[in-house]
């Protein structure tokens, strides 16, 4: 897509806006149903056209700073292994 005028950046503002919205719809959606499976122990749920199962899983996660604390890894140790890169970015926020 060519970017000719201001109305493109306004257009991806929209765009902004309506996948906001449709995100707390979605959202909303899938609580309900979090909760149904909770309360009902039943796990598959099916529509017309799409069907949704309920997983419940664990996520492990590692405290970094904490584990670097206790380790005594310094600051220039980290940045020793640490990459850098660039990253290209558009914001787009209302006026």
């Amino acid at each position: 897509m060519e970017l000719t005028s201001t109305s493109s950046i306004d257009r991806a503002g929209q765009l902004k806006a309506q996948i906001a919205e449709l995100k707390k719809e979605f959202d909303s959606i899938t609580d309900a149903v979090k909760d149904a499976a909770s309360l009902s122990g039943q796990k598959h749920f099916e529509g017309e056209l799409f069907k949704a199962t309920y997983i419940e899983s664990n996520r492990s996660t590692v405290d970094y700073k904490a584990l670097c604390a206790d380790l005594g890894i310094t600051p220039e140790q980290i940045a020793k292994y640490t990459k850098t890169e660039a990253v290209f970015t558009v914001k787009v926020t209302g006026r």
